[in-house]
């Protein structure tokens, strides 16, 4: 949860009145990208600084698991636990084992108790309408920082961008955006969806290894 944690989660109230996406989408999206990485690819830079391939993939592991519980309430250290304290690394079993999990994570969003009340993500406790979204937000971006880096098509799915692009375009000038994202990069009006939300995240969507 790297981006919403450097954020500030507390400082996003103006977001309470998010919407309830199906994050299915971006969750099969990514899992479909897992089997085409390649090993010789885990070493590799992503549009993600902080992250190489392989740490890319060990923190979506461990965002999935944490927004899992988050949205089924069940606090703990997976909901406790700053995603910067460590360098993440993804599990053994990351090709076969992470599509189950992102399957997980979608379903438990669609508990209508899952956007209900208060939740716990990252050590932060905040709204669980921000938390739902903040997860689709995580995947999807991050989603496409991993398909870039491993030269793979990717569509999370127009209804999930429509709503991350709203969670950005809604904290454009908040000055809680940073350090959690880079620099806005404009990108015309006419572009895809998927190159504004890259833009807005702070991210060249020409970005390429």
């Amino acid at each position: 949860m790297s981006s919403a944690r450097r954020a500030g989660l507390t400082g996003m109230d103006n977001h309470t009145q998010s919407p309830r996406p199906d994050l299915g989408p971006a969750a099969g999206a990514v899992a479909r990208l897992l089997d085409g990485v390649r090993d010789e690819q885990l070493a590799a830079p992503t549009p993600c600084p902080a992250y190489s391939v392989r740490e890319l993939i060990g923190h979506l592991d461990g965002l999935t698991t944490a927004f899992e519980a988050a949205a089924r309430k069940d606090f703990g250290p997976a909901t406790a636990t700053d995603p910067g304290s460590v360098t993440p690394e993804p599990p053994a079993d990351w090709r076969t084992g992470l599509p189950g999990r992102l399957a997980a994570l979608a379903e438990a969003w669609r508990a209508p108790t899952a956007w209900d009340g208060d939740t716990r993500a990252g050590g932060f406790t905040f709204p669980a309408a921000i938390a739902g979204v903040v997860a689709l937000n995580e995947l999807v971006v991050h989603g496409w920082d991993l398909a870039r880096a491993t030269g793979q098509p990717y569509d999370p799915g127009a209804a999930n961008l429509e709503v991350v692009h709203g969670f950005f375009a809604a904290s454009r000038d908040d000055a809680m955006r940073a350090p959690a994202f880079g620099p806005i990069v404009e990108v015309p009006e006419e572009a895809p969806v998927l190159d504004r939300v890259v833009g807005l995240s702070g991210r060249d969507p020409g970005w390429a290894v």
